[in-house]
């Protein structure tokens, strides 16, 4: 147990060492190509982030392990990573967003309007289409592999979107600016070269800290007798989405709020249309009540946040209550189901 609380603490000062050494990469790289802060956010810190949490459900469907467990874990995996982030994730930000309301000098998260509200959009259609081919019987085959491709494309368009409205919006004031020197420029010249240096740096530290916190968590799940789908659902996402809150909450204290949010709403596109795209390809794509209460709860969050969007509303945390309360309403849905199990 103790061992096991030393690598938990150890791998969790890798992570958030690595986020704000990949935020200040990030940061240099958006400026250098004169990309607006959501571009940098949405695209290139979401990605990047999301490469923790990519992995688990791959190396869970192609480890070896039992159809059952891989399959248990991988969809769990795949529809719990965006259920954190559109829960826990949202909350944590309205509360950094409250804790260094002096600092930022305003209360309210106001990030760049258009961004969010697409990138909004997209995760509510790829994720539902996701979710509801579930139900579709498994031979209906063409089909779902109809929806994976629909799926795929409708993230590459999203990119494509993106990239277009970044000159406007770099016009208007939404370029992205480095808060602070490339670190790695301390040793060396601050060139882009150096930029994707740090940047894979950077990625291997929180992919090393991710993998050691995943590690000793499901150790200590063992000892504790969590079951295997409540394990994917709640307890790896959590460790795999540190990057994405750490990120934010970084950026959300210096005021950079579209690339906080777009850091967390990009990362909800990527894993709500290319990752499941990947379960429904490689696995029966078939859930449990546990999965689809994640994913309703998933949706109700994504749609609570989009219409403060549609509403121009300002965001502050007593809005963002409401996501945490939904992802502690998950918890007792978890808890209740596997304590009548027992």
């Amino acid at each position: 147990m103790t061992h096991d609380l030393i690598i938990l603490s150890a791998s969790l000062l890798v992570i958030i060492i690595a986020a704000e050494i990949f935020t200040n990469a990030i940061e240099s790289l958006g400026a250098k190509l004169k990309f607006s802060e959501g571009v940098t956010g949405s695209i290139f810190a979401a990605v990047g982030t999301a490469l923790p949490e990519t992995m688990v459900p791959l190396v869970a469907i192609f480890a070896g392990n039992s159809a059952h467990v891989s399959e248990e874990v991988g969809v769990g995996a795949i529809l719990g990573a965006p259920f954190m982030l559109s829960t826990i994730a949202m909350f944590l930000m309205g509360a950094a967003s409250f804790v260094f309301k002096k600092r930022r000098r305003k209360a309210s998260i106001t990030p760049e309007h258009t961004g969010l509200k697409r990138d909004l959009e997209f995760f509510l259609f790829a994720f539902s289409i996701a979710f509801f081919v579930a139900f579709t019987p498994p031979t209906w085959r063409l089909l779902r592999i109809f929806i994976a491709v629909i799926l795929v494309l409708s993230y590459f368009y999203y990119v494509m979107e993106t990239i277009k409205a970044s000159n406007a919006l770099s016009k208007d004031g939404h370029a992205t600016k480095e808060s602070k020197n490339l670190y790695i420029s301390a040793i060396f010249k601050d060139h882009m070269f150096f930029v994707v240096v740090q940047l894979i740096i950077s990625l291997g530290l929180i992919i090393a800290g991710a993998k050691g916190f995943v590690s000793g968590i499901e150790h200590l799940a063992e000892i504790l007798h969590i079951p295997v789908i409540a394990l994917s659902l709640l307890i790896v996402p959590i460790a795999t989405e540190l990057p994405e809150k750490i990120n934010s909450i970084l950026w959300i204290r210096q005021g950079k709020d579209t690339m906080a949010v777009g850091n967390v709403t990009g990362a909800m596109v990527f894993q709500g249309s290319l990752l499941p795209a990947i379960g429904i390809f490689l696995t029966p794509w078939t859930i449990n009540l546990t999965v689809m209460s994640s994913s309703v709860i998933t949706l109700i969050a994504g749609i609570w946040l989009y219409i403060l969007t549609v509403k121009k509303l300002k965001i502050t945390m007593p809005m963002l209550i409401a996501n945490g309360v939904l992802y502690l309403l998950f918890v007792l849905i978890v808890l209740l189901t596997y304590s009548r199990l027992q």
